[in-house]
């Protein structure tokens, strides 16, 4: 009977439910401590080392959860790349590196909400910006060491107050954190933007600033 008179609101609200949750219930992949890896291993640690790999360039082939030779090499070019010991393990070492320098699919999408939700209708070089932000943050020792816990730090982010966090990023969103990924920051290592329109914190005004992109101001 309550189905009934709930009837077309229930379901359009179970299903409004499984889509919001749908990004917080799969969290727990990037929360565990990702295991040592090396040449012959295969599991979700290898799909996820292969995505960040080829995020940032290194692989180029289909990711497949297996750490052959071609992850082996693309591994090694990250090492060399990075001053690590060169050995095609990815040990502790390589893991905390590579963490601070690429994004997993889920923190793809989580980054891409946040850059949607404050540069939208921003140009496409403001939205590489806010992303390169969160990429900054995420390497510097200042802030969360995660994408999530950069973004959803109190206070951090409008979009995240204000709801539009939640909202479906576009294509343009996801593009523009692939490019921060990359390496292209338009705001010269900033750690911190701001609306000068709405901006009355003394603190931020403050900062050494770098650039203004849009509306944005960016800073260290």
């Amino acid at each position: 009977m309550i189905w009934k008179k709930c009837g077309r609101i229930c379901l359009a609200f179970i299903v409004l439910a499984s889509v919001l949750l749908a990004p917080v219930m799969t969290d727990d992949a990037d929360a565990h401590a990702p295991r040592k890896l090396s040449y012959g291993s295969e599991n979700g640690d290898v799909w996820d080392l292969q995505y960040r790999l080829r995020l940032l360039g290194y692989y180029k082939l289909k990711l497949d959860g297996q750490f052959g030779i071609h992850t082996s090499q693309a591994v090694k070019r990250f090492q060399r790349d990075y001053g690590l010991k060169v050995d095609g393990i990815v040990g502790p070492a390589t893991w905390r590196t590579l963490k601070k320098v690429s994004l997993s699919l889920n923190e793809v999408e989580w980054v891409a909400r946040a850059v949607h939700g404050e540069a939208r209708g921003e140009s496409y070089a403001g939205k590489v910006a806010v992303a390169a932000v969160i990429m900054n943050r995420i390497a510097s020792d200042q802030f969360p060491n995660t994408a999530k816990g950069v973004i959803f730090e109190p206070g951090a982010f409008t979009a995240v107050d204000d709801g539009q966090i939640w909202l479906t990023p576009d294509d343009e969103a996801r593009l523009a954190v692939r490019d921060a990924v990359r390496g292209w920051d338009p705001t010269h290592g900033s750690l911190y933007y701001f609306n000068p329109e709405t901006a009355t914190s003394p603190w931020i005004w403050g900062r050494p600033q770098t650039v203004q992109i849009g509306k944005h101001i960016f800073a260290h």
